[in-house]
């Protein structure tokens, strides 16, 4: 096991209206990160359909959460076109604070 991978994970509201949200009311992302470099290494959600939740997975893979959540924000705004894209944009900003949160409490130095 690998203490330097944490997962985090955002839930938000989904629209009244789109199919993701008559199956599960909440979008969830979940992404596994590299502690230390912020990078996302491994990503999942749960969008109604396997393409969306696919594509949104594999796009997040790489990204350092250190940059902030700016970044992911634009490429969600770019990439996704669907009805739950402010749900999606909630939860990413929910799992950044919670990953500035650990590395605060843990002390939590860079890699260099």
């Amino acid at each position: 096991m690998c203490d330097d991978l944490v997962l985090f994970s955002g839930y938000a509201k989904l629209p009244i209206g789109i199919t993701a949200n008559e199956i599960y009311k909440v979008v969830g992302i979940v992404v596994l990160v590299k502690v230390a470099t912020g990078e996302i290494v491994e990503a999942d959600c749960t969008l109604a359909t396997k393409l969306a939740r696919r594509h949104i997975a594999d796009s997040l893979v790489g990204y350092s959460l250190k940059d902030g959540v700016d970044e992911l924000v634009h490429l969600i705004d770019r990439i996704y076109q669907g009805g739950a894209k402010k749900s999606l944009i909630t939860t990413l900003r929910i799992i950044y604070d919670k990953y500035r949160s650990y590395t605060e409490e843990h002390h939590v130095q860079p890699a260099e």
